[in-house]
């Protein structure tokens, strides 16, 4: 089969790899679309190794047919070959075939394509950690999304709303606003032209306080809005990309019992990303096959044009999922 290596100098190319070896948990799939995330960059420039175990290669979530299963798969598992499913994976995406063992695959979702399906996994198990595991948000509070522009926002957004959540978020002009404008966030903030420390701290001051904040940027600014929260507040961190050092009144941490939490999806075990995927399942995929949650998707491209889709993430330029079919 074929996937997407990396070359000595960070370019990338399609090429033959071995086939997969299907073990008796395993359920083999015919891949036919994987979406991108953040973390491929980070794997891509040697920052990001998979776990041990899985394929060199790229890539985190995945649709498409399974094709073959080992013999406990069939037995501990609902699923058949046949099935339209999609899969959060440990790494191997950007290929035409993965192994996945048979409790981290899920149904593509009714009214799903199997691009919105590739869209999902990663970028759904991350919302739903974060908002109802790590944060235990609920209905009526408010949360702080930064980076609303960003594929995780486009999903995390949509479900904290479709479960009577009230929402910030945050962008970096007018254009980017209007064009999450589908999302609907309550409250946009462009830090162009407004501090977003200080809207916070008049949300609070009226008695619309912040409850739980999911923070991919981190940097100078997360520091200052901390100081903004309602009382037990989760500031809950993903990632740095805006700078991986602040300065905290700690003070005001322990007055206001404000927890920060770093969180990321890779680092939890097979057992806990099962159980979340089912949760999914559950509790979220009712509200994607009503349209009240989908993936936003900004750019469909072929396997092949892996290095320009990485492009588009690394200038930042879209707005919702960037996804890869496999032909």
């Amino acid at each position: 089969m074929k996937a997407i290596l990396v070359n000595d100098d960070r370019s990338l190319r399609w090429d033959d790899v071995p086939n997969p070896i299907v073990g008796k948990e395993d359920v083999l799939v015919k891949i036919e679309a994987a979406a991108l995330n953040r973390a491929d960059l980070m794997q891509r420039e040697g920052d990001y190794p998979p776990p041990a175990g899985c394929p060199e290669w790229m890539g985190l979530e995945v649709a498409g047919e399974i094709v073959e299963m080992g013999d406990v798969a069939k037995e501990k598992s609902n699923f058949k070959v046949g099935d339209k499913v999609c899969s959060l994976l440990g790494g191997g995406g950007y290929a035409q075939y993965v192994n996945v063992k048979y409790d981290m695959i899920m149904p593509v979702p009714k009214n799903c394509s199997m691009v919105e399906a590739a869209a999902i996994p990663e970028a759904f198990a991350t919302a739903y950690l974060n908002l109802f595991i790590e944060g235990k948000i609920k209905e009526g509070d408010t949360l702080l999304m930064n980076a609303g522009a960003s594929g995780l926002a486009s999903v995390i957004i949509p479900m904290a709303k479709a479960f009577g959540i009230r929402v910030i978020t945050t962008v970096l002009s007018d254009e980017i606003a209007a064009s999450i404008k589908h999302l609907n966030a309550d409250l946009v903030v462009n830090t162009s032209k407004e501090n977003i420390a200080e809207v916070l701290k008049k949300e609070l001051e009226e008695g619309r306080g912040v409850d739980v904040a999911i923070d991919c940027l981190g940097g100078e600014i997360m520091g200052k809005c901390i100081h903004y929260l309602n009382h037990g507040a989760r500031w809950i961190m993903i990632a740095a990309l805006a700078g991986v050092k602040t300065e905290i009144d700690l003070k005001n941490i322990y007055v206001r019992n404000v927890r920060i939490i770093g969180s990321t999806l890779r680092s939890r075990t097979p057992k806990v990303k099962a159980e979340i995927l089912k949760a999914l399942v559950d509790n979220v995929w009712p509200k994607v096959e009503t349209g009240e949650v989908k993936p936003t998707i900004y750019k469909v491209l072929p396997i092949q044009k892996a290095e320009e889709a990485h492009d588009i993430l690394y200038r930042g330029e879209n707005v919702g999922k960037v996804v890869l079919t496999v032909e």
